[in-house]
């Protein structure tokens, strides 16, 4: 009970000092602490005891052996300091996961000074902690990693960087609020299967395009999939030309949110979710109609992502407010 009454003065604190997020930080003075760790206060304690034995005995060994190991520690408070002071921090691109997955938080930390930065350690809320080297005049990568429940945005939320380098006997620390969050889509159904190809288009299955028979070729056009380009026309300087083909129910798929009847909301977006990634593997033109709006059919990566980020934000689920 006191542990989490301390964690939750820590976060209050925390938000006062940084209340807004950016998109980079420099840990600069006013932004990083530092206090002895348990080991710090057995060595304070160690050395008390030597100085009163010192005084006891009247023991100039004992008072040099006592000053050194003190100038020694004090002189590790700034070396602790300096691994800290100065550093970087930016926020990179998070690339979108399914729900369920592993969120990637790539954390750019860079370290203008001429010497190294050893053993720093970012420690996300809820995941695990990451210790990494930085040399001088350079800029490494950090992937910290978050675990996701449900669609939306999953935040960063506040990350603590902190280290006990050179001795261990103090432990520095600042903390950083990044603008940065990773796109969670819905988690597609394990297995199922493309609707049967329908007479019309538009129903609330699917219709579906022949990928059988070859037709025609004609200049590529913005949406469709790269696997009908006709890459040997493009060898030979014939100008870019997608493939056509023939085939029998209405050529394109539809993808209908209220057709799915008898499932809960969250199953018939992880069915439509599973046949969006399905149909976009098949190289088909597909579509997607939600109550309050609709996508037409088109193809391609841009498109196939337009679809999951609809379902993803669907009924207004966004869990991008940064804490």
């Amino acid at each position: 009970m006191m542990a989490a009454l301390v964690q939750r003065v820590r976060e209050a604190w925390a938000r006062r000092r940084h209340p807004s997020p950016q998109a980079a930080q420099t840990l600069t003075r006013r932004k990083v602490y530092i206090l002895p760790t348990r080991s710090g206060w057995l060595f304070a304690l160690v050395l008390l005891a030597m100085l009163i034995g010192a005084i006891n005995y009247e023991n100039s060994l004992a008072y040099a052996l006592t000053f050194l190991l003190a100038s020694v520690g004090i002189v590790s408070i700034l070396h602790t300091y300096r691994n800290l002071g100065g550093l970087g921090v930016r926020a990179g691109h998070c690339c979108p996961v399914f729900a369920g997955d592993t969120a990637v938080f790539p954390i750019g930390v860079t370290n203008a000074d001429a010497q190294d930065r050893f053993a720093l350690e970012f420690i996300p809320a809820g995941g695990e902690a990451i210790v990494v080297d930085v040399p001088p005049h350079c800029t490494a990568w950090v992937d910290v990693r978050l675990p996701t429940e449900r669609r939306g945005r999953r935040p960063l939320g506040r990350l603590t960087i902190s280290t006990r380098f050179p001795l261990g006997l103090l432990r520095a620390w600042s903390q950083v609020h990044l603008r940065q969050h990773c796109l969670v889509y819905p988690r597609p159904e394990p297995d199922a299967p493309l609707p049967a190809p329908s007479g019309g288009r538009g129903d609330s299955g699917a219709g579906s395009q022949g990928v059988d028979d070859f037709a025609s070729l004609r200049a590529y056009q913005p949406g469709d999939s790269l696997r009908q380009v006709h890459w040997k026309a493009l060898a030979r300087e014939q100008g870019l030309l997608s493939k056509q083909y023939a085939g029998g129910g209405g050529g394109e798929l539809l993808f209908d949110y209220a057709g799915l009847t008898g499932l809960s909301s969250e199953a018939r977006l992880s069915r439509l979710c599973r046949w969006v990634l399905d149909a976009e593997q098949a190289g088909l033109r597909y579509g997607l109609a939600l109550p309050g709006g609709s996508i037409p059919t088109g193809a391609g990566a841009a498109h196939q992502q337009r679809c999951l980020e609809a379902l993803t934000f669907f009924g207004g689920v966004d869990e991008g407010a940064d804490a």
